[in-house]
């Protein structure tokens, strides 16, 4: 498993909106990974990264937000428990894999990164 200790302290030195991009890319990465039976610990260990990222995370955003996030905390938690099960089953990996690209879609665009990109550019 990982140490959360030190990638705790990597992810807050960055400002908010890198934060919730990188919940956005973990949250990429279950999609991308969900599929394969294979992956199912590394599924296990970005759940619980995702988790601990909104964890650390969602106080310091508006309560909006807030309350999104920590609606995601909710699936996501759910999913890691029923996980060591649901990932011997195709059907259930396909709908992490959906719902997990739908919230990083949605956490994306919380972050405002999109929107910095598009006017920058």
């Amino acid at each position: 498993m990982k140490d959360f200790a030190v990638v705790q302290k990597r992810f807050m030195r960055d400002p908010l909106p890198i934060r919730l991009g990188g919940l956005a890319a973990d949250l990429a990465r279950v999609s991308s990974t969900a599929m394969n039976p294979v992956n199912s610990q590394v599924v296990q260990v970005l759940l619980e990264e995702a988790r601990r990222f909104i964890e650390w995370t969602a106080t310091e955003t508006k309560s909006d937000t807030a309350s999104q996030l920590v609606d995601l905390q909710i699936n996501l938690t759910l999913w890691l428990h029923v996980w060591p099960v649901a990932s011997t089953n195709s059907f259930q990996r396909a709908l992490l894999a959906h719902q997990a690209s739908e919230w990083s879609d949605r956490v994306l665009a919380m972050s405002g990164l999109t929107e910095e990109t598009a006017v920058s550019a």
